[in-house]
């Protein structure tokens, strides 16, 4: 059962929602090469150059979060003293060689 605390103010939800879905512009230099290369792979797909940069920036930030999780994990194991020293990490490349022979 919803309960009602008074009047429901609208404005007040149009505004925050405007301000969640409001995409911000930014500007920055590319080379004219890239634009060209941006431009035809956006055409192939049917999409705009928009799109394409946001889908490349959305891959970018996912990336960094990956690696710095993963960085920050390495952090961890060094302190609690799961680590490996040079000549095991040698003698484990070693291994991977041979086998994928």
């Amino acid at each position: 059962m919803l309960s009602r605390r008074g009047p429901c103010n609208t404005r007040k939800y149009t505004v925050f929602s405007r301000i969640i879905s409001t995409q911000r512009i930014v500007s920055f230099r590319i080379a004219p090469e890239k634009v060209a290369e941006l431009d035809l792979i956006a055409k192939a797909m049917d999409r705009d150059r928009s799109y394409l940069i946001n889908e490349a920036v959305e891959s970018y930030i996912s990336e960094q979060r990956r690696f710095s999780a993963m960085v920050k994990e390495g952090r961890n194991d060094i302190r609690k003293g799961r680590s490996f020293s040079h000549e095991e990490v040698e003698s484990m490349v070693d291994d991977w060689k041979h086998k994928s022979r």
